[in-house]
């Protein structure tokens, strides 16, 4: 990752493991529910591969990989991960009937931070929730409970990350007892709770400060979500 994004915060809440082993499709009862410790593994070597310069885009064709690697100066010398053109087909077949993703990220919706680029995966392996700030709403949270409840994914990472705009944006508008154009203000009245009781913090801090206020809100909500909290960081 480029260097004014290197240093990028990750909160990770594990979900607890009362229904671990269980399939959470029943259309699908030989599919296991991925470990919350297999789950951050696979993150972990997914940005390993993304910062090194080296992302393989598992589940999609070695055709694809071959002509991402001959196209771009950062893929060239890409490993890749042996799927062929045909396994890739059944793959998308595959997903066209269920899915199975391994973990949920709430993320913000910066361009810069696409979770399936800097944690290298591929169709089908996360299920991304999106929204400027990485703040937390009733559909946000929805989706997250859809994510465990009916998709059986036991691992929720909230992911900020540095030079945050909306948090910039949030911070100075309270700074400037003013308010945001149109709903832009919404995001401005998710995160001031964090700029009130951080004021003199910088914008990294504030950043930091902001991921877990959404963990924390994740972490109070019930009935679905029952959760632990570790937290790492990516580059």
């Amino acid at each position: 990752m480029k260097t004014s994004l290197a240093s990028c915060l990750v909160v990770i809440t594990l979900l607890g493991t009362n229904r671990l082993g269980q399939a959470a499709d029943p259309a699908h009862p030989d599919q296991p529910l991925v470990a919350p410790a297999e789950a951050l593994s696979r993150l972990k070597e997914g940005n390993a591969r993304f910062t090194a310069g080296n992302p393989q885009h598992p589940h999609e064709s070695a055709d694809e990989r071959k002509r991402m690697a001959t196209d771009s100066y950062e893929n060239a010398g890409a490993i890749p991960l042996g799927m062929t053109s045909e396994q890739a087909a059944k793959r998308r077949a595959e997903l066209a009937n269920s899915q199975h993703p391994f973990a949920i990220i709430l993320s913000c919706s910066d361009s810069r931070v696409p979770p399936e680029i800097v944690f290298d995966e591929g169709l089908g392996d996360l299920f991304i929730v999106r929204v400027a700030g990485n703040v937390l709403n009733d559909e946000g949270l929805g989706s997250i409970e859809y994510g465990v409840e009916v998709l059986g994914a036991r691992l929720i990472v909230v992911l900020g990350h540095s030079s945050c705009g909306a948090v910039d944006a949030a911070m100075k508008t309270v700074a400037a007892k003013g308010k945001a154009p149109g709903h832009i203000q919404s995001l401005v009245k998710a995160i001031k709770p964090v700029v009130d009781s951080t004021p003199k913090a910088d914008l990294e801090t504030m950043t930091k400060a902001n991921a877990k206020h959404v963990v924390d809100a994740l972490r109070s909500s019930a009935p679905i979500l029952r959760l632990e909290l570790i937290t790492v960081k990516y580059r």
